[in-house]
């Protein structure tokens, strides 16, 4: 393995030092985690420092740790998870960060570090019902302006909350309450008369 992780990971200790919540590497990559009052102007070091120099984000996504295995003692649910990359010193690490609130997840926006964070920041809004405050334009950018809910989150039910329709006596498309009934589906196997029997030869 070659010691580049390890060098990055020294560089982050340095750096970063007593902002860093945890540092990870596991299978050759690095994870570094910030508290949310840390979160943006670690983001400012990571890019500015000229030991690191992440100059692009390459992706940003939300997390819902609810009932995972792994989660953190503080059992705190949200988190926005970005991926890094220095174009300088050629590294990656991942910089997370928990919400607070899981009633109201709140994290600082990226997009005055990184401005490629806007739609990322938008797709964890939409789908895990993440706030990323001084966001320039937070809305839906996958689901429909009508959606109810965030259905990326461990608890959003399968089926969804609302169903649309069109209502010719309306002359429109109406939502309405879920009509699917839930049910266990279970495979009907079908196989041929005689299936696996040896032949006569």
């Amino acid at each position: 393995m070659s010691a580049k992780p390890e060098l990055l990971c020294q560089k982050l200790q340095d750096v970063l030092g007593a902002d860093l919540a945890t540092l990870e590497l596991a299978c050759g990559e690095v994870t570094i985690e910030v508290e949310p009052q840390r979160y943006l102007a670690v983001a400012g070091l990571l890019r500015d420092h000229p030991e690191l120099r992440f100059e692009q984000l390459i992706d940003l996504c939300g997390v819902d740790y609810s009932g995972h295995a792994g989660a953190r003692t503080d059992k705190r649910r949200f988190a926005a998870v970005s991926h890094l990359t220095s174009v300088t010193h050629n590294w990656r690490v991942r910089l997370r960060t928990h919400a607070q609130d899981d009633a109201f997840p709140v994290v600082d926006s990226l997009t005055e570090v990184w401005p490629s964070a806007n739609w990322y920041e938008r797709e964890a809004f939409d789908l895990f019902g993440i706030l990323f405050s001084g966001h320039p334009d937070l809305r839906r950018i996958l689901t429909d302006y009508g959606f109810v809910g965030h259905p990326f989150r461990k608890d959003f039910p399968i089926s969804g909350n609302v169903e649309m329709r069109y209502d010719a006596e309306q002359g429109r498309v109406v939502y309405q309450p879920v009509t699917i009934e839930p049910r266990e589906i279970t495979p009907r196997i079908v196989r041929e008369e005689h299936y696996g029997e040896s032949g006569n030869g």
